[in-house]
């Protein structure tokens, strides 16, 4: 394989033979995990149909790291040269305390990296993949019910039956049935050009914390379509309550707010001319604990949610694509179903205790979870071999990523 990865040279692929027969499959959403296993099970010889509600697929969001698990899985779609070109590679992570100049976070990718990339740099690649693939991409169908592989979409509109159907409709899914709390903060994103003038590094993601309830930071992303030049997502936490007010915030206040405390941040607000520049976002945390029922797989943030914070997202939604291309390529849909739920088990839970555990040092009220964070945590955190441990956590791969299904 191209890529030099220890986690793809790990993975002995299943062979397209093993497949049982050729399935109708049905695709609800056309995100970055719905077109990724949209075009995996389309090259595997399937047919498969794709329904977005909008009237046309569209990104949302700003900028994301496709960590190195991530990254397996662009190169599997052939995709990840193209990824390279468009995105930035970050060869660490680093964040410090605003009052007092601490490093209060250092993670070294090293020898491997993340790619930063906006979502509608890698949208467009999967987008163009998808069509390529021979997926049929059926706009401005938001589906309602799914019983027994047939669709529903309101107005008496439902599809024909499906061999399977994947929900991979994302956080706002109202198919899924998951359980998932709402956390107490959000954050606000936005694409600015990279300055000119900064001294930030273009191969670092780095943040700036005052306790644990103010966060920013900022993320080169490379090219970025319909802009010119290098850009970068910036970002900045606030409590959820008052993501709904952002849009009649004072703009000149914030600004000077979040330059006080990290003056390079700065450079990086000088576009920002308007509240609507920045995009709120909440989450939530929870995880099905059965991703999947007769003739149906539930992907990505449908089946399981959490903070941003390790930036696993998009990660996870590709490996759990992977893991139900390869079950498919071994069972029949029925027994696929097990293996590709029992496949991202421990992984998916793993990560999700991490998050849940990591968030509220840099995103909540608390004043101990900062003061431990800072004089306690991160000093363990530098002794051996804890940061070998910590990039591993990062990259994705502290455990096997597709379970049992990488030793077939």
């Amino acid at each position: 394989m191209r890529h030099d990865d220890r986690f793809l040279r790990a993975v002995t692929w299943p062979k397209a033979g093993a497949m049982t027969k050729t399935l109708n499959i049905g695709v609800i959403g056309a995100g970055i995990g719905g077109l990724s296993v949209a075009s995996l099970l389309a090259r595997d010889g399937h047919k498969v149909s794709v329904f977005d509600q909008f009237d046309r697929p569209r990104p949302l969001g700003s900028g994301l790291v496709i960590q190195p698990v991530g990254q397996a899985v662009l190169d599997e779609l052939s995709l990840l040269d193209d990824a390279l070109a468009l995105g930035t590679k970050i060869t660490s992570m680093s964040g410090h305390e605003a009052d007092h100049g601490r490093l209060v976070l250092n993670v070294s990718y090293a020898p491997r990296f993340g790619l930063a990339i906006h979502r509608a740099s890698l949208f467009n690649l999967l987008l163009k993949l998808a069509r390529k693939s021979d997926v049929t991409l059926i706009p401005e169908h938001a589906a309602t019910d799914i019983r027994d592989g047939i669709i529903s979409f309101g107005h008496g509109k439902d599809s024909t039956q499906f061999d399977l159907v994947i929900d991979a409709s994302g956080a706002n899914s109202g198919l899924s049935q998951i359980k998932a709390k709402s956390l107490p903060y959000g954050a606000i994103w936005g694409t600015v050009p990279w300055p000119d003038t900064t001294r930030l590094p273009g191969t670092e993601l780095r943040q700036c914390y005052r306790q644990a309830n103010r966060m920013m930071g900022v993320l080169p992303i490379g090219q970025v379509p319909g802009r010119k030049g290098p850009q970068a997502a910036i970002f900045w936490s606030m409590p959820t309550g008052a993501l709904d007010r952002w849009p009649s915030a004072n703009l000149s206040a914030w600004k000077a707010e979040a330059s006080g405390l990290w003056p390079e941040f700065q450079p990086f607000l000088e576009t920002i001319t308007a509240p609507a520049q920045m995009t709120p976002a909440s989450y939530s945390h929870g995880t099905l604990r059965k991703p999947y029922s007769e003739r149906l797989a539930i992907i990505g943030d449908s089946a399981h949610r959490a903070s941003p914070q390790l930036g696993q997202g998009a990660n996870m939604a590709l490996l759990d694509t992977l893991a139900l291309r390869q079950a498919l390529r071994q069972s029949d849909v029925a027994e696929a179903l097990r293996h590709y739920a029992m496949a991202r088990r421990w992984h998916i839970r793993i990560y999700q205790a991490m998050s849940w555990a990591f968030t509220p040092q840099y995103q909540s009220d608390s004043a101990f979870l900062p003061a431990l964070r800072d004089r306690v945590i991160f000093p363990f955190s530098q002794m051996q071999p804890i940061p070998k441990l910590l990039t591993r956590l990062v990259c994705g791969d502290m455990l096997p990523p597709l379970g049992s299904l990488t030793e077939r």
